[in-house]
């Protein structure tokens, strides 16, 4: 039966106490991770957010009731001892701690009983998702994933510490906003007092830190929570948070040397790692033509090779009508693969068709210098010794390559350099290398929407140079003042300096395929706000959940967030989302069709 504090106060945490406090009067309080009874005495393992403590039992000091008592104790019971820390008599455990020391009990409260779990309360379980996610509360109080929710913590009390010391200015910005589709779907809230009418749960602050650079407040942050309504990822999530902030009177460099400073500030206050700077810098264009991806892992080579000038007059067909249809041909040096078996190979064909390419082409130079080929009946010797030349090609190796739509070509190749990289063991451990890709096209282009979008957002400054081809049919060559911050292989975040003028923010949603009216309708309050003016400004937003699993190490940012959602953007522990009462469905005004009820 539970009983309660009843005056007791905790004086420590269990792994709060060392060999220092050895003689001291404690009152502990945790959870039990285990009880072993030896007869005479009863060892208990007690837990607390801190680590673990020895409790030692005796009937000689407990008594007979509390000794009683102490032989009832299970797994997951929460308990209150008072006690004196003494010096372990049996081994000091190394891997401890606290494995110098235990604490004698002199009193015992069990404060509440627990039901066996269902599953241990311990690091590194081989439980299935499913159920931990379903009973969290529980999966939470495992060491390793508290250790993680930990960082979380210290990580963001570094960046708000580092950026409030810069001139920032925490603002909160409103969660139900006014939906503005465009990019990702919005989450939608019904209003009661607006009948038909919906807010929207915000994708970004990105048009409320605008108007506060309007305002005056020249230096803005904010750890704001933010929703889309999208598929989900290992590193994606229906709500997420970012470190979101706007500047004023600021351009690009401004904003990468403060945001250079701040993870350099973070890293080694959390981590003790060293972040060399300046970080370096790469174009987006560079950066595909290299890796494939503009959020390239620099952890490791083997980089892609343009070949389409050393193969634009082969036999081969699907190289030559790549190229004729205004394509490319690259390729990637698998070094040492080149014995790589057919059923490997053809994985890797089956992976390339699943980024979209019609297959997947390959030289395999065996360990003897002879060559396999999917097409060497369509090349001379000396097409195929130029090619393997251009690849730099030697004994043992296995060329791969790509032809088509540049778009196809780099996500074919970008997406195998990362999985072999894995299956080949090639990426080191307890590195961290980080990249700023600079100059992104201000569009690119929707085959499903057959238009041009933003690639980042609407309200992005192209270059200087660029502004007068953004409304023309040149529009796919301009450049933006945009920039992502770049982690082994993951976008950490992103921003670009925004357009301040009203007269190029018309020409933008021009480009895009607005007209003045739907602009208006859309962002009217941000561009009414223009015309009493508005500074330069810029800004950046990091996803933290990413960056913290980046940090630790995790597989995933489930691992990272207190209470995540799995992939259909579901609750497995609450059961969210759930259909509701038909009263509140009638207030609201909204009928749900019967075919998805």
């Amino acid at each position: 039966m539970a009983e309660s504090m009843n005056g007791l106060h905790r004086s420590h945490r269990c792994a709060e106490l060392d060999a220092s406090n050895i003689g001291t009067e404690v009152c502990l309080m945790g959870w039990v991770q285990k009880r072993r009874n030896l007869g005479s005495l009863i060892f208990v393992d007690l837990r607390d957010r801190s680590g673990l403590m020895q409790l030692v039992f005796d009937e000689n000091v407990i008594g007979k009731e509390g000794f009683e008592k102490a032989g009832t104790l299970r797994s997951e019971f929460v308990i209150a001892i008072t006690g004196k820390v003494s010096k372990r008599t049996a081994a000091v455990n190394e891997n401890l701690k606290t494995g110098e020391i235990e604490v004698f009990a002199e009193s015992l409260r069990v404060l509440s009983e627990s039901e066996t779990p269902p599953f241990p309360i311990e690091e590194n379980i081989q439980t299935k998702d499913e159920l931990r996610l379903k009973y969290r509360y529980l999966d939470l109080r495992r060491p390793d994933l508290q250790q993680k929710l930990f960082m979380r913590s210290r990580v963001v009390s570094s960046i708000r510490q580092f950026l409030i010391n810069e001139g920032f200015i925490e603002v909160e910005t409103p969660i139900l906003q006014k939906s503005t589709p465009e990019g990702a779907r919005d989450y939608l809230v019904p209003s009661r007092i607006h009948p038909g009418s919906f807010y929207a749960l915000p994708q970004s602050p990105q048009l409320f830190k605008q108007l506060l650079m309007c305002s005056g407040f020249d230096r803005y942050f904010q750890i704001a929570k933010c929703f889309r309504d999208e598929d989900l990822r290992a590193d994606r999530q229906p709500e997420f948070t970012q470190v979101d902030m706007e500047l004023s009177f600021v351009d690009v460099g401004d904003v990468i040397d403060v945001n250079e400073r701040l993870l350099a500030h973070v890293f080694k206050e959390t981590l003790g790692v060293e972040v060399p700077l300046p970080i370096p810098r790469m174009t987006w264009q560079e950066a595909m033509d290299r890796f494939g991806s503009d959020k390239p892992d620099l952890r490791f080579g083997m980089e892609l090779t343009d070949v389409s000038e050393v193969v634009k007059d082969c036999g081969f067909s699907v190289f030559t009508t790549a190229l004729e249809n205004g394509g490319s041909v690259r390729g990637l040096n698998v070094k040492g693969q080149g014995e790589m078996s057919r059923k490997k190979i053809d994985k890797l064909v089956e992976e390339a068709k699943g980024c979209g390419a019609k297959g997947l082409a390959y030289v395999a130079i065996q360990n003897d210098g002879s060559i396999k080929s999917s097409f060497a009946k369509f090349f001379s010797d000396e097409e195929m010794d130029a090619l393997v030349k251009a690849m730099k090609g030697e004994a043992g190796d296995l060329l791969l390559f790509a032809a088509d739509r540049n778009k196809i070509v780099w996500e074919v190749l970008g997406t195998l350099r990362c999985s072999l990289a894995k299956q080949l063991d090639l990426i080191p451990e307890n590195e961290f290398k980080f990249l700023w890709v600079v100059d992104f096209p201000v569009f690119e282009w929707s085959d499903e929407q057959n238009r041009y979008l933003a690639m980042h957002h609407p309200f992005t400054m192209p270059r200087d140079e660029d502004v007068s081809i953004i409304n023309t049919d040149k529009k796919g060559e301009a450049k933006a003042k945009a920039y992502d911050i770049v982690l082994n292989g993951c976008e950490l975040g992103g921003g670009s300096v925004r357009i301040h003028q009203n007269d190029v923010q018309e020409t933008m949603f021009e480009a895009l395929g607005f007209t003045k009216e739907e602009a208006y309708d859309r962002f009217g309050f941000l561009l009414n706000a223009f015309k009493y003016g508005v500074p330069p400004h810029a800004g950046l937003a990091f996803g933290l959940d990413r960056m913290i699993m980046l940090m630790v190490g995790a597989d995933s940012i489930r691992d990272v967030i207190a209470f995540p959602k799995v992939k259909d953007a579901s609750c497995l522990m609450t059961e969210a989302p759930t259909p509701v009462d038909n009263k509140q469905l009638e207030e609201l005004e909204i009928a749900v069709l019967s075919n998805h009820m």
